[in-house]
């Protein structure tokens, strides 16, 4: 039976103000309900504003390392709960459960990084050009701010955006996607029970067209992180702009790995299915070009199609499973299409690129993991990002033509390489243009205590994760003090 599950406004868990509601199923199993969930709007969205202008400044007024005391029994609580989280994100956006797993214990472990944070918030001190004056920094916090996540990261990308924000002193108003809020729910459950300020935080489920759009455009709130597609991001960009509101985005990629003539092929092989085709390539970081060196081509592609081949796609409450399904049925519509796309313009399809309709595959959004080799670098396929399990095969002559295919795009988020040449792996992180840089690790591996951001179009504004992060939710204060 769908749990029922409400906004959280104020405080107080409350249903929309229309009354309205919107249901989420099991991507594996479309005959189960997970969630009935209030269906906000605009009304519900400067709701929740108002209630965070009210609560900052008390919220801001407990000293940070007090506000970090919080955040860390938020993890206690969090980690206690891994297994049932887990199971819940598994049922509602489809990943296979070790993965939820490890997206929820890295939720409990940016909570913790966090709330070190609150005693580190440190300023400067400076000498002065003058006598006895006395020189500091300060971070101060910015007021309310709007944190607008997507799906397939259903409470790893809330954490990293909420953590900061509210160790700073800021109030927070946080718009999940629909496609798959629970898991956010249950981060903001967490926090609620180990003590956040009443209305310091705050959840409102709903279409981005009314919800995020409010939000967006509310004079209250001071800035708005945003992680999503390109296009809703640059629109975000332009309404904000109109009012000088700071906004932080991260909009995708197409990411790619080299492998060398010197790799070793099974471990690139290996790294290569990793980042392309698990979370079913529904990460911003996923592969989804592989670029080989012609010396080993034919080896590696006969590898990379025999492991693909094997992958077992599956419910991903199923021991053994490696790909779950697509989130819903139109993005699982758009990955059957971009193979299509790939075979029109030449590309030849070595292994899956099917929907998989028998028995229990018929309830729910699976196809089978796709390789397109004879890919050149200016197809569709090679430019475009599809966020599904579909992988392209390009050839290069060397490393230098092999990073020339590999920035031949407007993306540049994250980028990797296979070598046992260290040359080579510099020549590559210096000339790649890409902001999360991996040698001999999948593209999509990322850590919660370092930056995380990319290049060209992916990303705007200021790093998320890592110390980096605080820089966008504070500003700094400069003070003269004569003694």
């Amino acid at each position: 039976m769908a749990e029922t599950l409400s906004n959280f406004i104020g405080g107080e868990w409350v249903q929309a103000a229309s009354g309205a509601t919107f249901t989420t199923r099991n991507p594996a199993n479309i005959d189960e309900e997970i969630g009935v969930y209030a269906k906000g709007d605009a009304a519900d969205a400067r709701q929740a504003v108002e209630a965070a202008a009210r609560a900052q400044p008390a919220w801001a007024a407990i000293p940070a390392p007090k506000r970090g005391e919080i955040l860390y029994r938020a993890a206690n609580i969090l980690e206690s709960r891994v297994e049932s989280v887990a199971r819940d994100m598994t049922r509602e956006e489809g990943k296979t459960l070790p993965e939820a797993r490890g997206e929820v214990g890295r939720a409990v472990n940016i909570l913790r990084y966090f709330a070190g944070e609150g005693a580190r918030l440190a300023g400067m001190a400076v000498p002065s050009e003058r006598d006895r004056v006395f020189i500091h920094t300060l971070r101060k916090p910015l007021g309310v701010v709007g944190l607008i996540t997507p799906w397939n990261f259903p409470i790893a990308i809330p954490a990293w955006k909420t953590a900061p924000a509210l160790i700073a002193g800021n109030a927070v108003v946080l718009k999940p996607s629909d496609l798959a809020p629970l898991c956010a729910v249950r981060m903001v459950q967490a926090l609620d029970e180990a003590g956040v300020t009443k209305g310091a935080l705050n959840l409102v489920t709903g279409p981005g067209s009314k919800v995020g759009q409010d939000i967006v455009t509310n004079p209250k709130v001071r800035a708005i992180s945003f992680t999503g597609s390109e296009t809703t991001g640059s629109g975000i960009a332009a309404e904000a702009a109109k009012r000088r509101a700071r906004v932080q985005l991260e909009m995708g990629g197409k990411n790619p790995t080299i492998v060398l003539a010197d790799a070793d092929v099974n471990d690139a092989v290996a790294t290569v299915v990793n980042a392309a085709f698990f979370s079913t390539g529904q990460r911003c970081t996923a592969t989804s070009r592989v670029i080989v060196e012609e010396g080993i081509a034919d080896e590696f592609t006969k590898a990379l199609v025999a492991r693909t081949a094997s992958l077992k796609v599956g419910n991903g409450l199923e021991a053994g499973i490696e790909v779950g399904p697509s989130i819903d049925e139109k993005q699982l519509g758009t990955v059957l299409e971009y193979v299509g796309i790939g075979q029109k313009e030449g590309a030849r399809l070595q292994c899956g690129g099917d929907r998989l309709s028998d028995g229990p595959y018929g309830r729910g959004y699976f196809s089978s993991p796709a390789v397109l080799t004879d890919v050149e670098p200016t197809m569709r396929v090679a430019q475009e990002e599809i966020f599904g399990p579909v992988l392209t095969v390009l050839p290069a002559r060397d490393i230098g033509h092999a990073v020339e295919i590999s920035n031949g795009i407007r993306f540049g988020l994250s980028a990797a390489i296979c070598t046992r040449s260290l040359s080579s792996a510099f020549e590559f992180i210096n000339q790649v243009d890409a902001g999360l840089i991996m040698v001999n690790l999948p593209s999509a591996g990322v850590e919660y205590h370092v930056p995380f951001g990319g290049s060209k179009d992916s990303s705007f504004g200021v790093r998320e994760q890592g110390p980096a992060a605080l820089e966008f939710y504070t500003e700094t204060r400069t003070v003269y003090l004569k003694y």
